[in-house]
């Protein structure tokens, strides 16, 4: 007959570090957040998207050479990306078990959202200018 595995561990002490380690509300209030900036930036880009289909390549980088026009495309695609990388990163803490992949999961989303994020910001700024 085996015997229980007797801790000298307080149960605290047993699941400090599987929580969310107090960051768990400025991440849920960072996605909310995005969530609402994107709605109105979402719709802009809807309708920048739909006015300028089939357009030729020189009206187009005319409209991204507006001011605004550029900063609200920087707006949403910053955003838009934001809000991917950490809601990629809340399901991948969720539902990834083992804790190598978890890692390198972790860090390839920060890599990709990194990457994506800076050739649109380059593409636009390549545009504005």
């Amino acid at each position: 007959m085996a015997t229980p595995k007797t801790s000298l561990r307080t149960p605290t002490a047993r699941v400090r570090g599987l929580g969310a380690a107090r960051k768990g509300t400025g991440h849920f209030i960072a996605l909310r957040t995005l969530g609402v900036a994107l709605a109105p930036l979402g719709l802009w880009f809807l309708w920048a998207v739909i006015s300028h289909a089939g357009a030729p390549y020189a009206e187009t980088a005319a409209f991204f050479a507006h001011p605004v026009n550029a900063g609200l495309m920087l707006a949403f695609v910053v955003a838009a990306l934001w809000h991917f990388r950490l809601g990629f990163e809340e399901t991948i803490l969720d539902y990834v078990t083992h804790e190598g992949w978890k890692v390198a999961a972790l860090i390839a989303n920060t890599f990709f959202s990194v990457i994506v994020t800076l050739a649109c910001v380059l593409a636009i700024l390549k545009l504005a200018l």
